[in-house]
């Protein structure tokens, strides 16, 4: 494990040693746009790109966290951090500390050095990252057994009940299991992967980022959950089987459209799709035959502009400038949408040839730039005393 950048940061700013260091991977979400708060399935991957969290103990109720993106310290009081300040990024941890004391545990005063290459709210779930590496630092710091399972549960509280946002586990699932050149297959109904899935051979990710700022608490993020909730209750009404969207099969859904809201039926529709083109993609890519998992991946996107509504201009341009180039097989919007990033399926020994291509088309197109990142699949979350 790797974690340098906050070994050093932590020593040149508080003029010790670290003690335990912690290392979480940021994430890109596959297939299964919005259905893991609907008890779905997803196919998702750990990147390259990590948060490292190197800590060690201190006397008092103080903590005090550097951050290498501010370059500043910032300081809490344990017994003051009940409620989240808005615009404060220390909120991931200090919900970490929150919800690890309703788990009966107690996290002592500490110092913290953060560094991280997840990009911030682009949709590779920096946040996620942070509690992760976080959560799995504290663990060693402070002899607090979790299993895997539960880790992500603490971040998926930490967005939920801290921050305000109902958002599902794929992120922190993501990041805590991660496997080297495999995609998850998650069930977020048992909370569980399923399996691993090969990565075609000769192809790469390649992110390109809107740089439209997604800010998912003030979106509309928690709206399309609520059309969701609508939906599955008329649907358990009809069919005692039904908990949630994942139980609902698209013929069923058209089966009832008309007793649904129309907005609550178009929501619902692409996650009831969503958990549809998942096991489609799954069974495609265990085939080989990637032809199919590209135009799942096209789909998702065009669902997510006419029925979840969660895309924008700017994602819809590089998804359909990425049909310009031959590398590229596949695109869509990934992770919640509203701004964020794309991601693309592209033949590896094209990558930068295409990174270069999707970046002149969309500044000539759109007057503006966007980032592009050759992404790697990476392991999940790991932590080390120093």
């Amino acid at each position: 494990m790797e974690v340098q950048s906050a070994v050093e940061l932590f020593e040149s700013s508080f003029g010790r040693k670290a003690t335990v260091a912690a290392k979480a991977p940021g994430r890109l979400e596959i297939l299964g746009n919005h259905t893991d708060y609907n008890d779905g399935i997803t196919l998702s991957c750990a990147v390259g790109q990590a948060t490292e969290f190197a800590m060690a103990p201190v006397e008092g109720k103080t903590c005090s966290i550097i951050s290498s993106m501010t370059g500043e310290i910032t300081e809490f009081d344990l017994d003051n951090i009940d409620e989240a300040i808005k615009g404060d990024w220390t909120n991931y941890v200090k919900g970490v500390i929150m919800q690890l004391r309703k788990r009966g545990f107690e996290v002592p005063a500490f110092q913290a050095a953060v560094h991280s290459t997840v990009p911030l709210s682009a949709g590779m779930s920096s946040s996620a990252a942070l509690e992760v590496a976080a959560g799995f630092a504290f663990s060693k710091a402070f002899d607090i057994e979790l299993s895997g399972t539960e880790w992500a549960k603490v971040g998926q509280g930490v967005e939920n009940e801290y921050i305000g946002l109902g958002s599902g586990l794929l992120d922190q699932f993501s990041s805590v299991f991660g496997k080297k050149n495999s995609l998850i297959y998650s069930d977020f109904r048992t909370n569980e992967v399923i399996r691993n899935v090969d990565v075609p051979e000769g192809y790469a990710l390649v992110v390109a980022n809107s740089l439209v700022k997604h800010d998912l608490v003030d979106s509309d993020y928690n709206v399309r959950r609520e059309s969701c909730m609508n939906v599955a209750a008329k649907m358990s009404e009809l069919h005692f089987d039904v908990k949630a969207l994942r139980d609902v099969t698209p013929e069923v859904l058209e089966a009832s459209k008309k007793l649904h809201d129309p907005i609550d039926y178009r929501r619902a529709l692409h996650v009831v799709g969503e958990c549809d083109r998942v096991i489609k993609g799954v069974d495609a890519l265990e085939k080989g035959d990637l032809t199919t998992f590209a135009y799942l991946l096209s789909q998702s996107h065009v669902s997510s502009m006419e029925n979840f509504d969660n895309s924008c201009e700017e994602l819809d341009v590089l998804c359909e400038l990425s049909k310009g180039h031959d590398a590229c097989v596949g695109a869509r919007l990934s992770g919640g949408g509203f701004g964020g990033i794309s991601i693309h399926l592209v033949k590896e020994d094209q990558a930068e040839e295409y990174c270069e291509y999707i970046e002149k088309a969309y500044e000539s197109k759109m007057g503006k730039k966007t980032e592009t990142i050759i992404c790697s699949i990476g392991e999940g979350a790991s932590v080390e005393v120093l």
